[in-house]
């Protein structure tokens, strides 16, 4: 198969550069290895993280766009109280982590919503369930990308002027010879204050098997997991208690506290003030991550609330599942983790009432969309990444070193973002890291491989470190760099340019960023002034 760009990897930063290549007029192909498109939205159930002004700024047009889509497909279909589907800035589940916590599902059908017409018109094919098994290079340019079938012997060649890793783990950088990077770099390479002395590779963030619960009537206890005896022991030395507690380490002053979990609390769902700088929100699990509120529906509509578990609990940090012999055997262990979690939760949990265990809580996999009620994909919080032309360090963006000045202006902006630098327990053993930080660019220079030519990142895999991929790494700016990616891609197919030109030519780097502002691109965050 052929086409003028290549996405590789279906989740938001792969949809977002599909869905720019496409509407700039350019056939594209986009491969995904799991049932739904959407990655962390989706596949790995993940509710956006997002900053606090995001309902005003700081995302690009067609982001908004998809936010904007997700609450008009609840107004559409579901049936909201009067009072909600008048609620301009609804949030379906009236979760505490962010402003629109909502079902995948809903998710998904978007992202086809918006994708359909290309489709429709040929000009973008989706290929899934694909996964990239190998790739033709020739010197510094990828001239094909070999394609594997999930679930049946069946491989498709796929060749491209423009191929961009958009997967979760930078799969492509090791199959094209790319160079880069993964883990923690050293203090003496980067400079950054919360770096170690010596080069980590191999201490990666942990990874994560979400789920969604609701609490109903009768016992819907699983059967015991096979190893739930050594997850149920299990005390990590930082920890404070068992990793199978409602103790465990405060992100940010590594305090060990302990939180409160209460099903269906009888909340009024408007009342959330959904605000990462007033109140993180996770004192009560059960609203946390929680993607529907039933008091946003009319009586009887749900029986229950749907919460998402991504808490500390869940958090596999035996070992990387990146350049380890042995991934496949550490994310089955972290699936284990997370039934163990949830049989915990059902048997043996603490219980406000003095009680222990929920036999109430129910697995939700017809939510998640998988057969064996766990998210389809494990949440990969942190990829390979391109030794790039520029990389992001900790002192670019770190509020205690930058203050009052702000993040540093890049020249080559391509987008904003603003996350604090959010750490989870590593690999190597570390704690939470968990640092300020100030409202960011995107240098162009980050997407830019520092030797390949027509090989672009579109997602996680962007040349930050370790410590500010903690940042980087969230729903929006994924989708930003995608799609920035897509219309590169675009732009230097029109100009007959590379992207290391288009970067290093200030007339080429203009109409690049001309270009990208027009499609919606916001590349500065405001300052706002009187008049």
């Amino acid at each position: 198969m052929r086409a003028d760009v290549l996405v590789v990897g279906g989740g938001l930063g792969g949809v977002a550069a599909a869905l720019a290549a496409a509407r700039a007029g350019r056939s594209v192909i986009l491969t995904e290895e799991f049932d739904w498109l959407g990655g962390q939205l989706t596949s790995q159930a993940v509710p956006p993280d997002e900053h606090s002004w995001i309902e005003q700024f700081g995302a690009t047009a067609s982001y908004r766009a998809l936010r904007d889509g997700i609450r008009d497909y609840y107004r559409r279909h579901y049936p909201l109280t009067g009072r909600s589907r008048a609620w301009t800035d609804l949030n379906p589940g009236a979760g505490w982590v962010s402003r629109i916590c909502h079902e995948p599902r809903v998710a998904v059908a978007v992202i086809e919503e918006m994708l359909a017409p290309y489709r429709g018109s040929g000009r973008l094919t989706v290929l899934q369930p694909y996964r990239p098994v190998a790739a033709e290079t020739d010197g510094d340019r990828v001239t094909g990308v070999t394609l594997a079938h999930r679930d049946r012997d069946e491989r498709i060649d796929v060749l491209a002027p423009y191929v961009l890793d958009a997967t979760e783990t930078g799969e492509l950088l090791p199959l094209t010879g790319t160079e880069y990077v993964t883990g923690f770099e050293s203090r003496a390479e980067t400079g950054e204050p919360s770096a170690p002395a010596e080069a980590q590779p191999m201490n990666m963030q942990a990874v994560s098997v979400c789920f969604a619960l609701d609490h109903v009537d009768g016992d819907h206890t699983i059967d015991r997991p096979a190893g739930y005896d050594f997850w149920r022991d299990y005390k990590p030395d930082f920890w404070g208690d068992r990793l199978l507690s409602w103790r465990s380490p405060h992100p940010r002053t590594l305090e060990i506290v302990e939180r409160s979990f209460t099903p269906n609390p009888d909340d009024d769902p408007l009342s959330v003030n959904a605000d990462q700088r007033v109140n993180p929100g996770d004192g009560n699990l059960w609203t946390f991550r929680r993607i529907a509120a039933r008091r946003n529906f009319v009586d009887g509509a749900y029986g229950s609330d749907i919460t998402l578990v991504n808490w500390p609990m869940i958090d596999y940090f035996e070992s990387p599942v990146i350049d380890v012999p042995n991934a496949s055997w550490h994310l089955a262990k972290a699936r284990e983790l997370s039934y163990s979690v949830l049989y915990w939760l059902q048997t043996e949990a603490p219980r406000p009432d003095g009680g222990t265990g929920f036999p109430g809580l129910r697995l939700r996999g017809d939510v998640t969309g998988s057969p064996d009620g766990l998210a389809q994909a494990p949440y990969i919080r942190e990829s390979r990444r391109i030794r790039a032309e520029y990389t992001v360090v900790e002192q670019d963006l770190s509020l205690a070193v930058r203050g009052e000045h702000g993040a540093v202006a890049y020249p080559d902006s391509v987008g904003v973002g603003m996350y604090r630098i959010d750490l989870h327990p590593s690999t190597g053993g570390d704690n939470y890291i968990d640092v300020g930080s100030c409202p960011f660019e995107i240098p162009l220079g980050a997407l830019i491989p520092q030797r390949m030519e027509n090989l672009l990142p579109a997602g996680k895999n962007i040349g930050t470190t370790h410590i500010t991929n903690g940042s980087y790494r969230l729903h929006p700016v994924e989708w930003n760099v995608g799609e920035v990616a897509g219309l590169l891609a675009d732009f230097c197919l029109t100009r007959g340019e590379s992207p290391r030109a288009v970067r290093g030519t200030p007339r080429l780097l203009a109409e690049f960023t001309d270009r990208i502002s027009a499609a919606g691109v916001e590349r500065r965050w405001p300052r706002i002034a009187g008049y």
